[in-house]
């Protein structure tokens, strides 16, 4: 009986057994380190990774000095808090701190002169690093041609170097995994919620030597040189653009209101210009003037499905998304991310679950238009080549050109003030705003008179994200040194 049992176990089918992509985390924790913690036995308690990158740095090759204080290598400051006088045009445009990590960032609105604060101490210069500290803390960003003099709100730290050298190789590490899980954590891994210039006094840094420093610092700089010239090349196609269709600039623009006195516009609509859209938003003058003026300078207008100009519009449905360590599957990001040079708060979806929906809807490929279909409507950039293969969340619309000779022209025309009143008519939602790959296709686009002045648009706005791509590489390589040469050295 018992021998027979015993075969029938061994012959009974086995169980499938699911490794798990990423591998697991542990670290030991100290009884009194427990108690001190509320007695609180959860893992997510004791960050695992903070605690090891401490370890790891008070434990480095070379001397650990601290990012500030007396002795440290920086000094910082914030600026105090004020009431802002918000006016729709003047010219001190301010910047909100989740920018500081965008390649072109926008202001988020104007400031009036008679605003009770000193406007100058606002401002940022060359060679500062900023840091957002509060919210989404740990942010960072170095401030090149494209950001100087800018004017930020207070709720931003800027760091200056004591050594010039300092400066790449400090903005390396804090953009480094180790170097922001040091910075936003204590020593026992709990996680800061808010930054002060004091923060930085008790923050470790491995004192590299000049020799590594220099190198790390170049690398940066180099890199920030890069994103300037692609800004530079980005604003001179916008520029030839606006020549060539003899666009006025947006505030310029008349449109056709019923009556003018009024501070609420009232203008009529054709019940054959209807569309089958009866709200107000699809109908605004705005998008009507602007179409007149292409109509009249443009060699033709067509839409963004024309097999011209784009080969595929796609939007991915929706998924209940699997989730696993940097490491072990494909680069996600979204719509917030758009216009970062290497999209901060990556997650990384799970290839053996996603991996025909991956391939078949949501990979990007270089040179394709994203469009933001959802909450912020309307944000657009061009897919650069280091953005190959990842994947942009369902809430970014792709616009496939139909070949490398219209796609930065596609994104060139979208990302304008005038591109932007023609996508965001399409918007509906009541409380969510949101658009689809139908309205996309029915986005105008003007096809130029002149060919050439059509073809140096799109090689612009193609130089510029090559450049952009030469700049990711430098900063990795940046990066690179800092691990192997500074980090994790023996």
């Amino acid at each position: 009986m018992v021998d027979n049992l015993a075969r029938k176990i061994d012959n009974a089918p086995k169980a499938e057994i699911e490794i798990s992509e990423a591998p697991v985390k542990w670290c030991s924790v100290s009884l009194a380190e427990m108690v001190e913690r509320g007695k609180r036995l959860e893992a997510s308690v004791f960050d695992v990774e903070a605690r090891q990158a401490w370890d790891l740095i008070n434990n480095n090759k070379y001397p650990i000095t601290s990012l500030g204080g007396a002795n440290g290598l920086t000094t910082s400051y914030t600026c105090g808090r004020f009431k802002r006088i918000w006016v729709k045009k003047s010219e001190y445009p301010i910047y909100q701190p989740s920018s500081v990590v965008d390649l072109k960032p926008t202001p988020d609105g104007y400031i009036s002169k008679k605003t009770k604060v000193d406007i100058d101490s606002l401002r940022v210069h060359k060679g500062q690093i900023l840091l957002t500290c509060s919210g989404t803390i740990g942010k960072v960003s170095l401030v090149s041609k494209t950001l100087d003099n800018a004017i930020f709100s207070h709720d931003l730290l800027r760091i200056d170097c004591k050594n010039p050298v300092d400066v790449g190789y400090i903005y390396t590490y804090l953009k480094s995994k180790i170097g922001s899980q040091i910075l936003i954590t204590n020593k026992y891994g709990a996680v800061i919620t808010h930054i002060e210039s004091e923060h930085l006094d008790t923050v470790p840094i491995p004192n590299a030597p000049d020799s590594i420093k220099a190198k790390i610092n170049d690398l940066i700089m180099k890199s920030y040189d890069l994103r300037d010239e692609s800004n530079a090349l980005i604003d001179q196609a916008q520029a030839l653009l606006v020549k060539e269709l003899n666009l006025p600039p947006i505030s310029e623009i008349k449109v056709d209101t019923l009556d003018k006195s009024k501070s609420v516009q009232t203008f009529n609509v054709k019940l054959s210009e209807m569309a089958g859209r009866a709200d107000a938003s699809y109908h605004v003058p705005i998008v009507d003037a602007i179409v007149d003026i292409l109509k009249k300078n443009a060699a033709e207008v067509t839409t963004v499905g024309d097999e011209r100009i784009s080969s595929d519009v796609v939007l991915p449905g929706r998924f209940k998304r699997v989730y696993v360590d940097e490491g072990y599957g494909t680069v996600l990001f979204g719509g917030k991310q758009m216009y970062e040079l290497d999209p901060s708060n990556k997650k990384f979806l799970s290839k053996s679950k996603h991996d025909e929906r991956i391939i078949n809807e949501l990979e990007i490929q270089e040179n394709t238009t994203l469009i933001s279909r959802s909450g912020t409507i309307g944000k657009v950039c061009l897919v650069p080549k280091h953005w190959q293969n990842w994947v942009a969340s369902e809430h970014i619309i792709r616009v496939v050109p139909a070949n490398n000779d219209v796609a930065g022209y596609i994104s060139t025309f979208l990302s304008s003030d005038y591109g932007y009143e023609l996508i965001k008519r399409f918007t509906y939602g009541s409380v969510v705003d949101e658009i689809d790959d139908n309205h996309v296709r029915q986005i105008q686009i003007p096809i130029l008179k002149n060919q050439n002045i059509q073809k140096q648009i799109n090689d612009l706005a193609l130089q510029a994200n090559e450049n952009r791509y030469k700049a990711y590489l430098l900063e990795q390589e940046a990066l690179k040194m800092l691990d192997e040469e500074v980090i994790y050295a023996e």
